[in-house]
């Protein structure tokens, strides 16, 4: 098997495409969550090719290219720069960007909250 990792260049065309494939809400909500990529580190599936291309951090969540499994994942982490969880998701960007804003969606909704206090 002859694997490299994905070049910068090839990686921001596949950001670029789903870019535009992505709604005007989903845009905004895609800006206001995007970095400048940089390598992570996710040892040891990661080593080889020096880390993972990082797009979009939102809380302790990391948006990350899997160049071994060709997709975009999400996954915790604990310190800016390193995550743990690796998965082999072969989703595009602009599909795990549609989940992200939906949870928030959903969670701003109200329907993860239990109201406002009543009086005792």
């Amino acid at each position: 098997m002859n694997w490299e990792p994905i070049s910068e260049t090839d990686l921001l065309n596949k950001v670029n495409q789903a870019w535009g494939r992505m709604t005007p809400p989903e845009r905004h909500f895609w800006e206001t969550i995007r970095i400048e990529q940089e390598k992570w580190q996710c040892s040891p599936w990661g080593d080889r090719g020096q880390g993972f291309w990082a797009v979009a951090v939102m809380g302790k969540m990391v948006v990350w290219y899997n160049d071994i499994e060709d997709g975009f994942n999400c996954s915790a982490y604990q310190l800016f720069g390193e995550f743990k969880d690796y998965w082999c998701n072969q989703d595009g960007l602009d599909d795990v960007v549609k989940v992200l804003k939906g949870n928030l969606d959903h969670c701003r909704s109200g329907l993860w909250q239990a109201g406002p206090p009543k009086p005792l």
